[in-house]
């Protein structure tokens, strides 16, 4: 925060205290012409309801006394003034480590306990798997969903169709250091518009999808600038050998994104680029083992 921005938080946030506090003040004196105390004003509603003039009960307005003293002691203690760090050192940095550090030593334990144990064994632990979920909620729910179903462009977690591979291994490091799943535009590579519609209509043709024959055997041979990565059947990279790059299987009815004919040219033309976050740092081994575990357990 600049000195301007500085001074002027410093100047509106005391003005405002001092400004209620002779607003107060103000409010409290008579008035000439006022009607004495205890007597009526003069105002009459509903005929016979009649306004007194009495001020407000002593222990009233010290209420509103007391919590002007309470918002400046706030603002000295705590940093409300600007740059002024309060007398008390407080920041959200230090209170979420401190309970960042609480936690640990509370829950710490009981994760390394889970941690322990190999993923397969654990995935079969009722009270583990509960705490698994709720670390998915939090964490993972966003993207593949609260149910692990997964939406367009985040895989479903409880099939068997899995990208990089779905062994306890390859689970935990996909969560541990995350993904990036790159596509590059190939619609120059197969030959522009006319290639682009003969090899989308090949890919769907590899899934049993409705398609143009004739434009799908044309596109036969224009897919193989695609085998380096989907392999020569259009398998996938998982299942043809050819590394954990994240190409997926074009053979079987699973789409990341969608299986149309539209859906499918658009990702030709277009690519895809796809980002899965690493959790190392943020949750920690021991978290990501008991993660990696209930992600396991969907799907097995």
């Amino acid at each position: 925060m600049n000195a301007f921005l500085h001074w002027f938080v410093i100047i509106i946030s005391v003005g405002s205290f001092l400004g209620c506090w002779w607003l107060i003040r103000w409010s409290s004196k008579p008035r000439p012409g006022e009607a004495p105390v205890g007597e009526v004003t003069g105002h009459v509603w509903d005929e016979d309801l009649q306004e007194f003039n009495n001020p407000l009960p002593r222990w009233w307005l010290w209420m509103f006394y007391g919590t002007i003293a309470f918002g400046l002691t706030y603002m000295v203690l705590y940093p409300a003034l600007g740059n002024f760090p309060g007398l008390l050192g407080w920041t959200q940095e230090g209170q979420y480590d401190q309970e960042v550090e609480q936690a640990e030593q509370k829950f710490g334990p009981i994760f390394a306990a889970y941690a322990a144990k190999p993923i397969p064994e654990l995935a079969k632990d009722p009270k583990a798997m509960e705490a698994g979920r709720r670390l998915f909620v939090t964490y993972c729910a966003q993207c593949h969903g609260s149910d692990a179903g997964g939406a367009p462009g985040f895989p479903n977690l409880r099939d068997s169709d899995w990208l990089y591979g779905g062994d306890p291994a390859t689970i935990k490091q996909t969560i541990l250091d995350g993904r990036n799943g790159q596509m590059p535009s190939m619609a120059a590579a197969v030959g522009g518009d006319q290639g682009v519609e003969e090899v989308a209509n090949y890919v769907l043709s590899l899934s049993g999808a409705p398609h143009d024959a004739a434009k799908a055997e044309a596109g036969k041979a224009r897919f193989v600038v695609c085998s380096a990565c989907h392999g020569p059947e259009g398998k996938g990279a998982a299942l043809s050998g050819l590394g954990p790059i994240g190409a997926p299987d074009l053979t079987d009815n699973t789409w990341l994104y969608a299986g149309s004919l539209g859906a499918i040219k658009k990702a030709i033309i277009e690519g895809r680029q796809g980002h899965m976050p690493a959790h190392r740092e943020f949750l920690g081994e021991n978290k990501v083992h008991l993660l990696a575990a209930y992600v396991y357990s969907l799907s097995h």
